[in-house]
């Protein structure tokens, strides 16, 4: 079982950054893969960015690409977000989720574990 607290969301202008945090619990944290969803109200479930267990490997949306960097401290069983540039587009509740197998995918549905959510407001 893994259980996820998501933190750092807020409103923020058009341009700035944010860095949204994910703690974990769990031993055994280092074995899954990690990312980050995002969804507005009355859309699906959207694909942000995914890291591998080892935190070698990262993915993320052509929409992100180039502004947001995923990162991963097994150590401290926490995952990152960094959101720079950010673009009134970009507002949605963020989630952290887990997956046990390190396979990397994008469906939402191929994860396990899910966070609350945190909000993220972009004005422009």
């Amino acid at each position: 079982q893994v259980q996820l607290v998501e933190s750092g969301g807020g409103l923020v202008q058009a341009g700035g950054s944010l860095r949204l945090s994910c703690a974990a619990s769990g031993r055994t944290f280092s074995s899954y893969r990690m990312a980050w969803f995002r969804q507005v109200p009355g859309k699906e479930r959207d694909f942000v960015a995914s890291i591998s267990s080892s935190g070698a490997m990262a993915r993320y949306d052509d929409s992100v690409q180039g502004r947001f960097t995923i990162s991963r401290v097994n150590a401290k069983s926490m995952v990152y977000l960094q959101m720079n540039s950010l673009k009134p587009e970009d507002t949605a509740v963020y989630y952290c989720a887990a997956r046990s197998s390190n396979y990397d995918t994008q469906r939402p549905s191929n994860y396990e574990y899910w966070g609350q959510g945190t909000q993220v407001t972009v004005s422009s």
